[in-house]
């Protein structure tokens, strides 16, 4: 029996690219800011935030806030699980309103 799987989430491809991108990047470099990586893909800034999440997650950049995000040295954060439960809230909040505007979609009657 073959599993076929559907596509890959948009967070996800953008995760992929950067890896990709990371691999010719020196520790320190910063990446293109939120703005531009939304231009690059034509994804929304919220599955922008997501990719970069994943990336941070593995270790591979770092946020600095307001400057941006850095490439790190790989490893992956060990101390700051308030910076993940964040993290977390934030994507639980985007999945809840999307499944808000689904469930909207879905009564009879609405556009």
């Amino acid at each position: 029996m073959t599993v076929t799987r559907g596509p890959k989430p948009k967070s996800v491809e953008v995760a992929d690219a950067l890896r990709e991108d990371i691999k010719r990047m020196k520790v320190g470099d910063k990446l293109p800011s939120q703005r531009e990586l939304v231009e690059r893909f034509g994804y929304a800034s919220q599955t922008i935030q997501n990719g970069l999440a994943a990336l941070r997650a593995e270790g591979l950049i770092e946020s600095a806030g307001n400057l941006g995000n850095f490439v790190s040295g790989g490893a992956a954060p060990v101390g700051d699980v308030r910076e993940e439960i964040k993290e977390i809230r934030s994507q639980i909040q985007a999945l809840s309103e999307r499944l808000a505007a689904l469930e909207e979609r879905s009564v009879p009657g609405s556009a």
